[in-house]
């Protein structure tokens, strides 16, 4: 057996024992270890130290521990309980407006933080049990918070993103610049479609209802004031200086972090139990992260080293189809993935393997890199894995796993109409970057 297809079982053996349930990093670091060895001898060992020092080293991936803690402190301060609830005030009056805050939260969450399990968590804690008891539409309440918890994959600071740049030759800084329009159109998206869902059928949103005297203006505004400048203090801390070139996103992760920790002393927000909650949950996330990276990588680079990625080169461009056909079947084999894989493995052995293919067809790897990265966006919304549908659940265990997955499900499709449009008008991707200087 030759070496490409020695790697290509390799591939097969590892995406089956994965979907076996055994633990993904120990699987990718036994059949690379085992295909290495088989391939090419006692090299492997020497190639699995090269790939975790590597990865040590990384100045970049140093970003992941600091955006990480950054995001566990908001989570533990309650600041977002106070946006919410300022929100809830200034909004309630209108139809699905429930849906609105939600959707306005999460993107502001998404952007403060970057951590998928933790804006849903939170948006489930928040709005969950005020849409249950207003009559909200169980799935639409269950699709938006979900779909509007999975913005931190995509929306700037993005672990993914953070992953993807030095795999893909491109800079943090310009994946965080070019995510930006994306994120915010799927934003608008879900928002148009749940409050044009709620307006025609009042029913799936009705409006809420004070049983008190309503707050005046001055009050609103001073409400809404007090709870958004820290969370956009926060942003400007990290995306603001990312986007102005003022600072790497290294450097914005540290600020961004040491800003949230004195907002959160600040607002009297945060005690021992709090604080030493988010440590350990950063430590606890770091950890995992980077040892499922180091495994992928290993295996990544065992996979090229066989001659595997050369091979399904070889094999794809010579179909005869059009550019624009090889994007589509790429990005579908990642969407289908995406149902029993997490996103690490995806990005760091599936996405290697399509690069080479992306180079010779001459597309901007930029503007892969974003499609790459909504389309897995979609991954924590279809089963079988479907996280978000999981962290749902265990935050609001009296909705069914039925009624989550049906809410779910819209919005998925949403999420691939909007890689359709953003392959249609590439600028939408690559305007920022351009007009920033990042590009």
């Amino acid at each position: 057996m030759s070496n490409p297809v020695l790697g290509l079982v390799s591939l097969v053996v590892a995406v089956l024992g994965v979907l076996t349930g055994f633990p993904m990093a120990f699987m990718f670091i036994f059949v690379a270890l085992l295909f290495g060895y088989i391939g090419f001898g006692h090299e492997v060992f020497y190639l699995v130290t090269y790939q975790f020092f590597g990865l040590m080293t990384s100045v970049e991936l140093a970003s992941i521990p600091l955006f990480l803690f950054m995001g566990y402190l908001l989570e533990q301060s309650g600041l977002m309980d106070r946006m919410f609830e300022a929100l809830r005030m200034t909004l309630g009056g209108l139809k699905g407006s429930l849906y609105l805050i939600v959707m306005l939260v999460a993107t502001v969450f998404a952007a403060a933080t970057g951590i998928v399990g933790a804006s849903v968590t939170v948006l489930g804690v928040m709005a969950a049990p005020m849409m249950i008891r207003s009559g909200y539409s169980t799935r639409l309440s269950a699709g938006i918070i979900a779909a509007g918890g999975t913005l931190g994959i995509l929306i700037p600071p993005s672990v993914m993103l953070i992953v993807m740049g030095p795999l893909m030759g491109v800079p943090v800084s310009d994946l965080f610049a070019g995510a930006i329009v994306p994120g915010l159109l799927l934003s608008v998206v879900y928002l148009v479609y749940a409050m044009i869902r709620a307006h025609i059928n009042p029913a799936l949103g009705p409006a809420l209802t004070y049983d008190g005297p309503k707050p005046s203006f001055a009050v609103k505004m001073r409400e809404l004031a007090l709870g958004v400048i820290p969370i956009a203090t926060v942003i400007m801390a990290t995306l603001g200086l990312i986007i102005a070139g003022v600072t790497t996103a290294t450097d914005a992760a540290a600020t961004g972090a040491f800003a949230s920790l004195i907002l959160t002393v600040a607002y009297r927000r945060m005690g021992w139990n709090r604080f030493k909650t988010a440590v350990f949950r950063t430590l606890e996330t770091t950890a995992f992260i980077m040892f499922l990276i180091g495994a992928a990588n290993f295996f990544g680079a065992v996979f090229a080293r066989l001659g595997t990625g050369n091979l399904i080169t070889e094999v794809l461009t010579s179909l005869p189809i059009s550019p624009t056909a090889m994007l589509l079947l790429m990005l579908f084999v990642i969407f289908v993935l995406g149902g029993p894989l997490e996103w690490i493995p995806i990005v760091l052995v599936v996405v290697p393997i399509f690069l080479p293919i992306v180079k010779h067809l001459g597309f901007d790897m930029l503007w892969f890199g974003i499609l790459v990265a909504v389309t897995l966006q979609s991954s924590w919304l279809t089963p079988p894995m479907a996280l978000s549908a999981y962290f749902l659940k265990g935050v609001v265990p009296q909705w069914s796993m039925k009624d989550i997955y049906l809410g779910m499900v819209q919005f998925v499709v949403l999420q691939l109409l909007v890689v359709l449009v953003l392959i249609k008008f590439p600028i939408l991707v690559t305007w920022l970057p351009s007009v920033t200087g990042m590009d």
